[in-house]
């Protein structure tokens, strides 16, 4: 299997690749043509990327690529639209850097409360200043709210914990009162958590129904002086809501992220909110960037390779369709001998019907299986009948279908 790697990847995770077999192609730094002409020398069957953005014609420029592995939690760097309408698997490695972006996400909190930039930068200047930054409520007793409790919202409730602070929280997934973690309260709604936490921080992940969710209401529910955390998409967030609640409310700010980034390393960057009155901290995209994280995505890279190449199964696949939910299941009893698939499938496409799912289990004894085929219409009596006395390999056929009501 050849894999070609465009961002920057361990070292270790490379040997290993190796060491399996792998044909690797390490080029970090790639961009645009470049990286399309190097993809279409390449031939790759997978593309490894970090931050490199995957579009149509990245696509395009490897007919054969078969498999897109994100060395991180978001795929929204990749087209997985365009991979999916070119039988592209798009997978990602979530929860790998939840330690990490949770140590930042409390990084931000402590340096809003104590202000700890602003005095840093004062010392610098030759500047003692303590009555200004003796100020800060501390952390102890105080109320923290998080809107999405996948790996990285469950990580920053855990050192929450440790702070001794309340922690509430909301997911779109989980119902009121349902259990998640001990210490954490479920609220009903995102505008339940805001309205009660003294600390706001956002681990949603950036999808269309996701996209301006923090807006002018949210906002507004939080209460007068709360602290605002973002470490996980800038367009989750409307920028301008978020500016008149900093202008108005006295909102504290704390950003890795924006809603436009520069797309290199190093670029000039300049985002309207770090020139509000008011204390607004922030830092460039790098939540994730330790060498805690990197080792453990590097290594969840490597395995979802390894998986594939020996399975065929692209594990944490976020393109494929979920397990058919089709009630229309054929049930293919059977000798496991050449053939007897072949006969059973030429009869479902010459009646115009498509296989939504199928699964094809050997008995203990080698000897005989069971397909298991979810259809998309149901059989007519007759094309049972076919298939059943059509190959003397077919032991029995039945057709499972939902009860009438």
């Amino acid at each position: 299997m050849r894999v070609f790697i465009a961002d920057k990847f361990e070292q270790f995770g490379l040997d290993e690749l190796k060491r399996i077999g792998c044909d690797v192609l390490y080029e970090p730094g790639k961009k645009g043509p470049d990286l399309v002409q190097a993809l279409a020398n390449a031939k790759a069957d997978v593309l490894v990327v970090r931050s490199t953005k995957v579009t149509a014609e990245t696509l395009d420029a490897v007919p054969g690529l078969s498999a897109v592995i994100r060395a991180g939690a978001g795929v929204d760097t990749i087209d997985v639209s365009a991979a999916s309408s070119r039988g592209v698997l798009v997978a990602n490695c979530p929860g790998m850097n939840a330690v990490a972006v949770a140590e930042l996400t409390f990084a931000l909190i402590l340096c809003l409360d104590r202000r700890v930039p602003d005095a840093v930068a004062q010392l610098r200047a030759g500047q003692w200043n303590k009555a200004e930054f003796s100020k800060a409520a501390g952390l102890k007793g105080r109320s923290i709210g998080l809107i999405g409790l996948g790996p990285i919202g469950r990580a920053v409730a855990q050192r929450a914990n440790a702070f001794e602070m309340t922690v509430l929280g909301w997911s779109r997934s989980l119902a009121d009162g349902a259990p998640v973690l001990p210490g954490i309260r479920l609220c009903r709604s995102a505008h339940d958590v805001v309205a009660y936490s003294d600390v706001v921080s956002v681990h949603l992940a950036s999808t269309p129904d996701t996209r301006g969710f923090c807006d002018k209401d949210f906002f507004e529910a939080m209460k007068p002086g709360a602290y605002f955390i973002n470490t996980s998409r800038g367009d989750i967030v409307d920028a301008d809501a978020l500016a008149n609640a900093i202008r108005k409310k006295g909102l504290r700010a704390g950003l890795d992220v924006y809603a436009s980034e520069p797309a290199q390393a190093q670029a000039e960057f300049h985002d309207p909110l770090f020139g509000l009155d008011g204390v607004v901290y922030g830092t460039p995209h790098i939540a994730a960037s330790t060498e805690q994280a990197q080792i453990a995505i590097a290594a969840e890279t490597v395995r979802l390779i390894r998986v594939y190449n020996e399975t065929g199964r692209v594990e944490n696949c976020v393109n494929l369709s979920p397990a058919s939910t089709s009630s229309r299941m054929l049930l293919v009893r059977h000798h496991n001998r050449p053939g007897v698939l072949a006969h059973v499938l030429g009869h479902i496409s010459d009646a115009g019907i498509n296989v939504e799912d199928m699964t094809n289990a050997i008995l203990r004894d080698g000897q005989t299986a069971i397909a298991r085929i979810h259809l998309a219409a149901a059989p007519k009596a007759s094309l049972l009948e076919a298939i059943r006395k059509g190959n003397e390999n077919v032991i029995a056929v039945s057709l499972v279908t939902p009860p009438t009501t």
